[in-house]
């Protein structure tokens, strides 16, 4: 039988783990669970018995504070020659490190006399490419060998020629050891905890530290990284608890995805299929965080400047000035039975770079840093300008080269996701409307960059070139017959009629005309599309709807997320406003306050909550950092820094927060090297701000 509880997540850089209840893994009941390393799973099997039997689970919790599980495990009934059901409790707490898994058992006896207590640990190691595990057939497969030298190892000899193991070490004398099992005995006396510590080791080599001491040396250290985390960034607290509930998911699961990279820490898009770096995935998340945690935009930016594609390789879609879509490691991506070892097809994560770096800048005044930037921002723009010349039209489009690439390249890239009205696909090379939202926006981005760093002609450039853009777009995608921008363009250059969330992304850049933003806002938030949870990627009046597809009828947090931020920015904060309260509502009603990647976007019922989609990532960076991004639209917060001066101004135009918040404080919201305290409370019919602190160098405006 399934266990009834949600899989229990850990991550720490290129290892992560999906447990059950127990903190095991049993892949009869769940067939994506285990311990994976560097996009292998290390660990396919991991079940402990006592006297023969699985211990019954008494409740379990993933501290997400610290980045640890812990499971309170009581032995089960004593018809296997063992004590009565209920007299051994065992506390199991697990943690990660950036090699390995790390296990302490604490038993404790409520038996009147000391007992002898069998254990049995279960192992194996499939060592699946994580490919494999999602469905992909290998027609051939490298070779796994086994040793018992007094504990348990597992090697598996690749086809690319690496070795990948996992070795399993206890603190205690290992009575036996058999193909895939270990036995030992341990004494219980009355009312004493006794502790045995489990390490599963990926490179054993590297840690010389018995598996007590590497215990406790990777607590401490997971502990630490989460209470870094938390003192570097905005601290973000309301009156009402279900919403610090969420607040607290929330950033800890971006930073239990975030690994640390060249120049910070990268958000990795999410577990289980897609817990590497993902270019698109990592700057929305990071624009979503700018507010509280600046420092992920830093991280991102460099890692993708790194790494952006400087030649011509139609294999992986790359083409010179293009930003990474994703990077995987892994067997199959080492051998090219995927093309995603670096994959650039990503029509979006070009023009978001540019974006998101204007924003930093404006955020952070890290001059310096985007200054020394400057050569990969010009070259993304180059590449956009040679995108757009060499389409009949001059918008921004795609089209699948690589094979086995994707061949629908903006967000929504399933197969089926670009459609018309009459349910056909879009064929030929793509324009979608976000796109070419986004291209506006990363003029304006790089105008904004240029003008800060004193090159105004070149900055006035791209923005009559954004000015003109602007007013393509709407003659080209504008659609009275449905009263919104069109999903996309074809190779044909003949719209998709189609009212889907697409057309919120253009909000979000300021492309959209006041009276197109009004219209957008209305099919957005009507019954049709707006479900009570959220609003649906497409319409249900459309062709394809489908309430449990992908991307045609489910609901997206980071998609709302940004839709929000665009009405916002048009002055529509009420439907922010319900996009955020959906969002609440959302995380209130599904396990630990966890957004998912997505779910199904069924109508709302009273007394039902939100319909899970099945194998939706959970946690999922950019849905995780969705609630600080919609805090930032309905406290309609935004930073303006005028050219050559030192200062930095806080505006807030017609702030509001949803019903149950009568408070919210934003501490230590770092503007560079200034910094601002900030309360915005309830009243009757308005919400007030309040400056609890600021540095010498900040302005507040508020503006209603």
């Amino acid at each position: 039988m399934p266990d009834p509880v949600p899989p229990f997540v850990l991550k720490n850089e290129e290892t992560f783990a999906i447990l059950d209840s127990r903190g095991e893994i049993c892949p009869e009941l769940q067939h994506e669970a285990g311990i994976f390393h560097r996009g292998t799973r290390h660990v396919s099997r991991l079940q402990l018995l006592l006297w023969g039997r699985s211990p019954v689970v008494l409740s379990s919790t993933e501290r997400g504070a610290v980045g640890v599980l812990v499971s309170h495990l009581s032995n089960n009934n004593g018809d296997t020659g063992g004590p009565a059901a209920m007299t051994v409790h065992l506390e199991r707490s697990t943690v990660l490190t950036p090699t390995a898994c790390l296990q302490q058992f604490c038993f404790t006896s409520y038996q009147d006399r000391p007992i002898q207590m069998p254990l049995t640990l279960r192992l194996d190691a499939d060592f699946r490419d994580i490919f494999e595990v999602r469905g992909y057939h290998r027609s051939e497969r490298g070779r796994t060998h086994r040793g018992h030298d007094g504990t348990l190892e597992l090697i598996y000899s690749g086809l690319d020629g690496e070795d990948r193991l996992t070795v399993l070490r206890l603190s205690d004398p290992i009575q036996d050891v058999s193909e895939d099992t270990i036995e030992l005995l341990i004494t219980l006396e009355p009312r004493q905890t006794r502790r045995l510590f489990l390490v599963l080791d990926f490179h054993p080599a590297s840690v010389p530290l018995g598996p007590e001491e590497h215990y406790h040396t990777a607590m401490a250290a997971t502990v630490d990284r989460f209470r870094d985390a938390r003192r570097s960034a905005a601290a973000v607290v309301s009156d009402n608890q279900a919403f610090n509930s969420w607040l607290m998911r929330s950033f800890s699961d971006v930073h239990l995805l975030a690994s640390q990279v060249e120049d910070g820490l990268y958000p990795y898009a999410g577990v289980p299929w897609f817990s590497c770096a993902f270019g698109r995935d990592g700057l929305i998340t990071a624009r979503q965080m700018l507010m509280v945690e600046p420092r992920l935009a830093r991280g991102v930016l460099g890692y993708l400047a790194r790494r952006q594609a400087s030649v011509d390789d139609p294999a992986h879609d790359e083409e010179p000035g293009k930003i990474l879509h994703e990077s995987r490691l892994g067997e199959m991506a080492a051998l090219g039975e995927v093309p995603f070892a670096r994959y650039y097809g990503a029509v979006d994560s070009t023009p978001l770079f540019l974006m998101l770096a204007g924003d930093y800048l404006c955020r952070s005044d890290d001059r310096d840093f985007v200054a020394s930037l400057l050569p990969e921002l010009q070259a993304a723009m180059a590449w956009i300008h040679r995108a757009e010349a060499t389409s009949a039209d001059g918008f921004l489009r795609y089209l699948r080269v690589a094979e086995g690439g994707l061949s629908n390249q903006g967000w929504k890239d399933s197969d089926d996701s670009i459609h018309h009205a009459d349910g056909r696909l879009a064929e030929g090379s793509i324009a979608l409307c976000e796109v070419q939202a986004y291209a506006y926006g990363a003029r304006r981005s790089l105008a904004s960059i240029l003008q800060r760093l004193g090159r105004c002609s070149e900055a006035q450039a791209l923005l009559e070139e954004a000015a003109a853009l602007r007013q393509r777009f709407h003659k080209a995608f504008w659609r009275p017959a449905i009263d919104s921008y069109a999903l996309a363009l074809d190779g044909e250059g003949q719209p998709c009629e189609v009212r889907a969330s697409n057309a919120g992304h253009c909000l979000w850049t300021g492309i959209a005309t006041a009276q197109a933003a009004s219209a957008i806002a209305r099919h957005l938030m009507a019954p049709t599309s707006f479900n009570g949870w959220g609003v649906r990627t497409l319409d249900e009046r459309e062709n394809r709807y489908n309430p449990m597809s992908y991307h045609n009828g489910s609901i997206w947090p980071h998609d709302n997320a940004v839709i929000g931020m665009g009405l916002a920015r048009y002055g529509h904060r009420s439907e922010a406003l319900q996009i955020l309260t959906g969002l609440f509502e959302t995380a209130s009603a599904v396990p630990m306050f966890r957004l998912p990647e997505l779910f199904c976007g069924f109508p709302r019922r009273e007394e039902e909550g939100p319909t899970f989609y099945p194998v939706a990532c959970s946690p999922q960076a950019w849905a995780s950092a969705s609630v600080f991004g919609l805090l930032e639209a309905v406290t309609g917060m935004s930073i303006e820094r005028e050219q050559g001066s030192s200062r930095v101004q806080v505006r807030l135009r017609n702030p509001c927060l949803p019903k149950g918040l009568n408070l919210l404080d934003i501490n230590g919201l770092r503007l560079g090297e200034e910094e601002i305290n900030l309360q915005f409370h309830r009243s009757d019919h308005d919400v007030g701000v309040l400056v609890r602190g600021r540095t010498p160098g900040v302005d507040v405006l508020i503006m209603k």
